[in-house]
């Protein structure tokens, strides 16, 4: 087993991975996730709409699917149905934003380095560090957004997309991992 301790360069390698390359996907090629968000028909009466609403997750028609009335269960068959997420008004404070998801990489690849230092000792090969910080990664980049398109309804092609950002920071994070691993 080895100690978290002994792992905070790999962890903090990781995480700084990570993030640039999260950058580099979501602003230098926009190409790539230019398509995943479209302009709504009616938006300014959408926002109006919404411009009284708290900020919170909502599901319209109805929150509570076992409340669902007749009327409610027909709006959802022959009209939209959403869910949505509505932000406090102002603007996006990207700054904040940026933190708190280098903190998320910084908290995955602690518990990467966690599953990893049970299953590998000091000194092990970089590629059988590799595959074991590779697929703890994996679970926490590229799975999370499958149950998005299942349970959410997110258009898979955007799943597909999110998985693969996903896959591209579990390799960089396994590969931190095995070229830090300490020896």
């Amino acid at each position: 087993m080895v100690s978290l301790s002994l792992l905070w360069l790999p962890i903090l390698a990781a995480a700084a991975f990570v993030f640039v390359a999260s950058n580099i996907l979501w602003m230098a090629l926009p190409f790539w996730h230019r398509s995943d968000y479209e302009k709504l028909t009616e938006e300014k009466a959408v926002l109006d709409a919404l411009s009284s609403t708290k900020s919170g997750q909502y599901i319209v028609p109805c929150a509570d699917w076992r409340k669902l009335t007749p009327e409610q269960r027909t709006e959802m068959q022959s009209g939209a149905n959403a869910l949505l997420l509505v932000r406090n008004p102002g603007t996006f404070n990207f700054a904040k934003t940026l933190t708190l998801w280098f903190l998320y990489t910084v908290l995955i690849s602690i518990f990467v380095g966690y599953v990893t230092g049970l299953a590998r000792p000091v000194g092990t090969a970089y590629i059988e560090v590799f595959r074991v910080a590779g697929a703890a990664a994996v679970l926490a980049y590229s799975f999370r957004t499958i149950s998005e398109g299942i349970w959410y309804g997110k258009p898979w092609k955007i799943v597909i997309k999110e998985t693969i950002d996903g896959t591209i920071y579990s390799l960089l994070t396994a590969g931190a991992f095995g070229w830090l691993w300490p020896r």
